[in-house]
């Protein structure tokens, strides 16, 4: 099976060209934020940055993204901790005016409260996400450096879901906690999570002082949440070479002989059968992951305003106080670049799967410096020369 003929199947494709509209955007409200979780990108801070865009900014950046038209990108508001800002109801409620699709990203403190979250429901969002770094409270407590919160963070879950929310969970892997994600998949499933967003750790603010998964490692950890994509929908954050393993895998009916797992996912396979072993659930089709990558069908705004291709990749592109969203989107010399992979560096630039993946352009980075470089998070030896 050629990459062409897998990937309507294997990989779900925009049906709009992302360099003139993108899928989603995630806009960070505030870096505003009473924890200090040990991975935060953006080294949030204690207290709102006077300088961060006021309403009629944030109502104006709205408008702009809802002039795309049909199909209009997908709104995350995240921070730091959107529940910081006073006036996120009201955000909301005139973004779902537009006929923008809003979701929530909250840190879960004592703003995240049911009243806040019915007015919130009430003012249109659709989805929450909220961060589950461990399955027990030792392990993810300590992620968060505050104790409690991962018992709030269960409730807040079911709070949610009785509300009438879409749930999305959110899982940061390190070295640390690798060996611990089937007993997170099971905390997923138990509390009705619609997706498993599983991020991989970049080493850029506070996450610079982890450790990151090796590339063998990685792909470890790849092919087992595709192994597991039937149990919960799955999607990954800076490793788009999850398509390119779902491509790689369409079709291979002898999975182990292919692909020969090693001790890491071995582990966590036997973990797996363990803890779920004798549960009876409905069969479900796996959700192919979607063909969107840093600057292409993807941008990120912060809190000032300045426009990046992902909340991980520190290279700006322009700010919505200078220049439409649009026109930054579709004219940032920055996010062209990134969607020309066959200008990309070392083994990306050269990978038979370069167009569907492309590489995690915020490892390449982090490490290199070189946003358009090789990434060191990959594993693969592409096969093409030249």
């Amino acid at each position: 099976m050629t990459v062409d003929q897998a990937r309507g199947r294997s990989v779900r494709l925009l049906h709009h060209d992302a360099s003139e509209r993108p899928f989603i955007v995630i806009w960070e409200v505030t870096r505003a934020c009473q924890l200090a979780c040990t991975h935060c990108r953006a080294d949030a801070i204690r207290f709102r940055d006077p300088a961060e865009l006021s309403t009629e900014e944030g109502r104006r950046l709205l408008d702009e993204l809802a002039s795309f038209g049909t199909p209009r990108p997908l709104v995350v508001l995240t921070g730091g901790d959107p529940f910081e800002r006073p006036d996120l109801v009201e955000l909301v409620e005139y973004g779902t005016s537009l006929g923008l699709s809003v979701a929530l990203s909250p840190s879960v403190t004592d703003r995240l409260t049911r009243a806040v979250l019915v007015d919130l429901h009430d003012a249109g969002a659709k989805a929450v996400s909220l961060s589950l770094d461990g399955a027990t409270a030792d392990s993810h407590d300590a992620f968060r450096r505050v104790d409690g919160v991962f018992d709030a963070t269960i409730d807040a879950a079911r709070t949610i879901r009785e509300i009438g929310f879409r749930l999305q969970i959110n899982t940061t892997v390190t070295r640390g906690n690798v060996r611990e994600l089937p007993h997170v998949l099971q905390r997923v499933i138990d509390l009705g999570a619609s997706l498993w967003s599983v991020f991989f750790l970049v080493p850029t603010g506070r996450g610079a002082n982890l450790e990151a998964l090796t590339a063998a490692e990685e792909e470890e950890v790849l092919h087992w949440l595709h192994d597991v994509a039937a149990l919960v929908a799955i999607k990954t954050t800076e490793a788009p070479h999850f398509r390119r393993v779902a491509l790689q895998r369409a079709g291979v009916e002898a999975l182990d002989d292919v692909f020969p797992p090693g001790p890491l996912r071995s582990d966590l396979r036997a973990t797996t059968a363990g803890l779920l072993a004798g549960r009876e659930s409905a069969p479900r089709r796996p959700r192919p992951p979607i063909d969107v990558n840093a600057g292409r069908g993807f941008a990120f705004v912060d809190h000032v305003g300045v426009v990046y291709p992902s909340g991980f990749l520190p290279v700006a592109a322009g700010s919505v106080r200078d220049h439409p969203f649009p026109q930054i989107y579709q004219e940032s010399e920055v996010l062209r670049a990134l969607r020309r992979p066959d200008g990309f560096g070392g083994r990306c630039g050269r990978c038979e799967f370069r167009a569907v993946c492309g590489g995690s352009r915020s490892h390449a980075y982090a490490v290199s410096g070189d946003l358009l470089g090789e990434d060191p998070s990959c594993a693969f030896g592409p096969a093409t020369v030249g």
